[in-house]
């Protein structure tokens, strides 16, 4: 059994019911610097304890493992605290926002005698999931080619979004699409789009609200990846996905967020016409529940959570494909077996690598750039 602490109590509010609900976690504590949300969200949930600041929870000396929810800015250094107190960490994308940070935490966790695992939702969607399937079943065939996008409008965020380059935060995209091919990114071209407006700039640097990236992936034969992503400026309602395709069939994300997802299947050529048919299905994705602890399958759809001591229900989200209690099961696992996570150092970098490098690319006016193997 391990006691797990959440950092943030914005996103980390959908982690509490999951870390609370695993068999082999005993107490869960909260970080949250905002004293009245902190008091809202512990009491409502049932935390075990909760601090203002991550220094005062890791002074305590309790707390096996540590999941930060905190965000983008501070992911390195509360890593860092995290791994050289001896703990283990779990992360939110990304891992950093530059390959100096991606250094710094792969050498403090090759250090650490905790374990480190970036919580990539994508990699445990039940969109991917089906993907893996459909691959793995030899219903897509030989990969041909790879896309896709992550499109939000962040009008309205808080000031530190603002100027933030997309292709930062790549890995969303990245992570799926090398995921699918079983590759690594090797090389990038990457071009910005469009021109952000004063109020969008902040102090980031970033020019464009949106950038587009192609990457050569290292597999035997020839194999390429697009990756896009919007932050401002474009009106695009939100979507997160991506989109398979081989000689044999293909699956393309929900167009409408939540909806069903499409998937073809090329018939063999007749002789009497021109091309092969191809059948289009919209499929409802299941999901792979059958994955998890019984007291977390329930959680991969949205609901009403109650939580200990008999206190009042809440709802629940299932957001990103129902990949939370996933993610919440493999750090778990990961901790108490003292193994690498399936998201381990490595890999975390060589997903969050791809689009910083695209960035750069972006702003050398699309040169193309190697990118670092991990």
């Amino acid at each position: 059994m391990i006691e797990v602490l959440v950092v943030g109590a914005g996103f980390g509010r959908d982690f509490l019911p999951l870390y609370e609900r695993h068999p082999e976690v005993s107490a869960v504590g909260l970080v949250e610097p905002d004293g009245a949300r902190r008091r809202a969200i512990a009491d409502a949930f049932g935390a075990d304890a909760d601090y203002a600041s991550l220094d005062d929870a890791l002074a305590t000396g309790r707390w096996d493992a540590v999941h930060l929810l905190s965000p983008v800015r501070f992911h390195v250094d509360q890593t860092l605290a995290v791994l050289t107190s001896g703990r283990s960490c779990a992360s939110a994308v990304p891992m950093a926002t530059t390959l100096d940070g991606i250094d710094r935490v792969t050498d403090a966790a090759a250090a650490a005698a905790g374990r480190y695992m970036m919580m990539e939702t994508t990699l445990y969607q039940r969109e991917y999931l089906h993907a893996l399937h459909l691959r793995d079943s030899g219903a897509l065939g030989r990969l041909t080619y790879l896309s896709g996008a992550h499109m939000q409008d962040l009008d309205g965020f808080p000031p530190y979004w603002m100027g933030y380059a997309p292709m930062q935060y790549a890995t969303h995209i990245v992570a799926p699409l090398l995921g699918l091919a079983d590759a690594r990114a090797e090389a990038v071209v990457c071009f910005g789009s469009g021109e952000l407006l004063p109020a969008h700039r902040g102090e980031g640097g970033n020019p464009y609200p949106l950038e587009s990236a192609l990457f050569r992936l290292d597999t035997p034969s020839p194999l390429s990846a697009q990756v896009t992503l919007s932050f401002f400026e474009n009106a695009r309602a939100y979507t997160e996905g991506f989109n398979v395709y081989g000689d044999r069939g293909a699956i393309e994300w929900p167009s409408i967020e939540g909806g069903p997802a499409v998937v073809y299947t090329a018939g063999p050529q007749d002789g009497a016409h021109r091309g092969r048919p191809v059948a289009r299905d919209e499929v409802e994705v299941p999901d792979r529940a059958e994955h998890l602890p019984d007291a977390l399958r329930r959680f991969t759809r949205a609901g009403r959570y109650a939580p200990p001591g008999g206190r009042p229900e809440l709802e629940y989200h299932a957001w990103h494909g129902g990949s939370h209690p996933h993610l919440v099961h493999e750090f778990v696992r990961a901790v108490v077996d003292d193994r690498e996570a399936a998201l381990g150092p490595a890999r975390a970098a060589s997903v969050t690598a791809p689009g910083i490098v695209a960035h750069e690319s972006a702003l050398q006016g699309g040169r193309m750039l190697e990118i670092p193997r991990y």
